[in-house]
Parts: structure tokens; C-alpha cells; sequence
């Protein structure tokens, strides 16, 4: 799917009891979790590296990174390849595996259907939020990834970077 539905179109998921939406356009692939090749001196929600398809990818556990307390995996535990431009001046497409505790929908939803976050009361840095979506009768937080990512180093987030780490 291309053009204009493409971009109304998001991966609802949940960690703990909230929901979260992408873009599906940022969204790769959904895989079931796998385990890390975990690097030392890393961030703890930095969980490591895995191979998707022979390409080195850092995988982030976005309840750490959002301020969440971690749980263990469980069978709906998923990873969200994803995509993103990160803001960083120059900067190439960041790929990043994002480990939710579950996948709940993937939805088009309509312009009436999206808020502006409100500025008071949030869990997390307004920034990181793009808008608020009604979905079925709830709400989702459509993420903001390259503002959640922004403050960071791109090379340590990099795979290929992190790889050259290794070999060192």
C-alpha cells in the first residue's frame, strides 16, 4: 500500500496497559522476540543485536527507553522492525527492533480520529508524542521514534557501528 492510506494506516501495540501506535510506514516487519546478543557497557535498554535477514540491528526495549519498568517476555512478546528518519543533521535511516509486550491491531484511522497530545499530565516528554489516536472506543500514542531517539548517539544505536565494536 502506497500514497495517502499508507500514511493514515498505524501498528497499535500495547506495553502493559497502554497502547501505542506507529506509522506502518516506519514499521518493517513484526517478529516474534528473540534473543540478543547483548553488548557490555550498553544502556539497559539497549537489549543488544540480532540478525534480520544478514543485517546486524539493534534491538531496544521501548518500555526502558519510555520509563517503564521491564517484564519478562511472554508469548505475545513481539519486536517491531522499524525504520525512521532520525532528526540528527545528515543522519541516514535509523533501523531499530523495538520489543512491545503485544501487537494488538493494524488500522487505518481518519483525520477526526487524531489529537494533539495534551500538554499537562503526561507519562512521557511531550515530544515524544505526535498526537493521541481514538481507537475502538480507546485511546493510542502515536510515537514520535526519532524524537524518542534524538538525544542519543546514532553510532551506538547504528548495527553496523556496534558490530565493528565487537570485531575491536
Amino acid at each position: 500500500m502506497t500514497g495517502a492510506a499508507e500514511d493514515h494506516q498505524v501498528v497499535i501495540f500495547g506495553l502493559g496497559t497502554e497502547s501505542f501506535a506507529l506509522p506502518v510506514a516506519q514499521v518493517r516487519e513484526i517478529l516474534d522476540h528473540r534473543p540478543c546478543f547483548r553488548m557490555p557497557h550498553m544502556p539497559a535498554w539497549i537489549l543488544g543485536l540480532t540478525d534480520i535477514r544478514g543485517q546486524s540491528v539493534p534491538v531496544v526495549d521501548l518500555r526502558r527507553r519510555l520509563g517503564m519498568a521491564p517484564v519478562e517476555t511472554t508469548p505475545t512478546t513481539r519486536v517491531l522492525v522499524t525504520e525512521f528518519q532520525p532528526k540528527a543533521e545528515g543522519a541516514g535511516p535509523q533501523r531499530l527492533g523495538l520489543v512491545v509486550d503485544r501487537v494488538l491491531d493494524v488500522s487505518l484511522y481518519d483525520a477526526g480520529a487524531v489529537e494533539s497530545p495534551p500538554a499537562i499530565g503526561g507519562r512521557w516528554r511531550i515530544e515524544c508524542v505526535a498526537a493521541i489516536l481514538r481507537h475502538k472506543g480507546d485511546f493510542a500514542a502515536l510515537l514520535d521514534l526519532a524524537s524518542i531517539f534524538a538525544e542519543d548517539d546514532p553510532a551506538m544505536l547504528d548495527g553496523t557501528a556496534l558490530a565493528s565494536a565487537i570485531a575491536a
